[in-house]
């Protein structure tokens, strides 16, 4: 017999996987609000990952003054998160936030996950995106902090403030956010997990006991955490289940955080829908 817990659930899922989340004001153009600008670059020269390749992005925004450091948060999946017109619209969220002084001027550095290409013309490229999003450790932060930031610090003056940083991802790229962040929580204070994978793909099932033990001392971070009702069950875990173990095991020790469970699936349509307000939580005490 399922416990009353997934009971709930599947009766939740079943009942109302089909709900809409509609996109707010705040993730759409609006008229007179200065906009930033994206631009894509291409890295190649990986010593932590070798041979791999993969695009990223740099938002900068209007705002952004180079006598002034500013804030950066990095986004895992970096092309679902970057474009303007789909996806999670970050660029726009961004330029409207930062109007308001909802949150502070802030760059957004957009990565994705690396291909190692074809041994053999005719065959496709081989993703490298669990090896470096579900494993636990450091190695996808050291890449993020000793690869790729030196590159976006060439072109933009960056708070040495770990305040001032964030991260975001979905699914693989959700547990890679938070991993970012517990494994370098001198540089990097928050977090959002989209439909996080803290489950037994390559390990990410062990944080729930390992937040716990922090308890006397917790780790300076600020965590939002999202699933849906409807999301995942398969051999690697339940992802309801393992985002809920989170947010319990975030509470015993302490953390700032927040649990949003919605009704949705493995999707990112709650998270593009409450991203506005997500940020505005993350950044509500930061220095206007």
């Amino acid at each position: 017999m399922r416990p009353l817990f997934l009971l709930a659930l599947a009766i939740t899922a079943s009942s109302f996987a089909a709900e809409e989340y509609p996109l707010g004001p705040d993730s759409l153009p609006q008229q007179g609000v200065p906009q930033g600008v994206v631009t894509k670059f291409t890295f190649t020269t990986s010593k932590l990952f070798p041979g791999t390749t993969r695009d990223w992005w740099l938002y900068v925004p209007k705002q952004y003054d180079a006598a002034k450091p500013a804030c950066a948060m990095v986004f895992f999946d970096g092309g679902g998160f970057a474009k303007p017109d789909s996806g999670f619209r970050v660029p726009v969220v961004f330029d409207n936030l930062i109007a308001k002084k909802d949150m502070p001027v802030t760059v957004g550095i957009f990565i994705s996950p690396g291909t190692v290409p074809a041994s053999e013309p005719g065959k496709a490229a081989r993703s490298n995106r669990s090896y470096e999003y579900d494993s636990m450790g450091d190695l996808n932060a050291r890449f993020v902090a000793e690869e790729i930031l030196p590159e976006v610090r060439k072109l933009v003056k960056l708070t040495d403030d770990p305040a001032g940083w964030g991260t975001c991802g979905t699914s693989s790229g959700g547990i890679a956010a938070f991993t970012l962040a517990w494994e370098r929580p001198e540089q990097f204070h928050k977090v959002i997990s989209y439909i996080g994978s803290f489950t037994n793909i390559r390990g990410g099932y062990d944080y729930p006991a390992l937040i716990r033990k922090t308890k006397d001392k917790p780790k300076p971070l600020r965590v939002f955490l999202q699933d849906g009702a409807a999301d995942l069950d398969n051999l690697h875990g339940l992802w309801p289940l393992s985002n809920k173990d989170m947010d319990a095991a975030l509470s015993f020790a302490g953390y700032d955080h927040k649990f949003e469970l919605g009704t949705g699936g493995h999707s990112g349509k709650q998270g593009t829908a409450i991203l506005p307000d997500v940020l505005r939580w993350l950044w509500r005490d930061y220095a206007k």
